[in-house]
């Protein structure tokens, strides 16, 4: 696994809207994954949640995920993002939604009734696949 910075094609290719999976800790120890938005936002990750998804009580208790970003014209392409939830805020102006929105449909987010949450995942390690394998070390 390498350090941050990222590599520019890294940052390339999760600066496009592909789909990705986060993987969050319950309180008793099992992972979970989940299908997510993301947006690469200057070295760190935005996510977005509803205020009743079970994965923002896994990230208050504890802040350690993993975002896997796959290549949308290429899954065999993937980088691995291992950090933590360093910022959590609600998104009571649905900035953030908003945001990942345009990113992913090219619009505003289109349901406007119920509370969002954003958080921010600062990047301790990563590691790529494919053609980002070479860019990052083995773990």
């Amino acid at each position: 696994m390498s350090n941050p910075p990222l590599p520019e094609a890294a940052v390339a290719m999760l600066e496009k809207p592909n789909p990705a999976v986060i993987a969050t800790i319950r309180s008793d120890g099992q992972p979970v994954s989940t299908a997510t938005w993301y947006l690469w936002d200057d070295g760190r990750v935005l996510v977005n949640m509803d205020e009743g998804r079970k994965r923002l009580s896994h990230i208050r208790n504890d802040p350690r995920v993993t975002l896997t970003v796959i290549d949308e014209a290429n899954w065999y392409n993937h980088i691995s993002l291992i950090g933590r939830v360093v910022e959590i805020e609600d998104d009571k102006d649905l900035t953030g939604i908003d945001r990942l929105s345009r990113q992913y449909l090219g619009r505003e987010y289109p349901q406007r009734d119920r509370g969002r949450v954003s958080a921010w995942i600062e990047i301790d390690r990563w590691h790529g696949w494919g053609e980002h394998k070479e860019n990052s070390q083995p773990g």
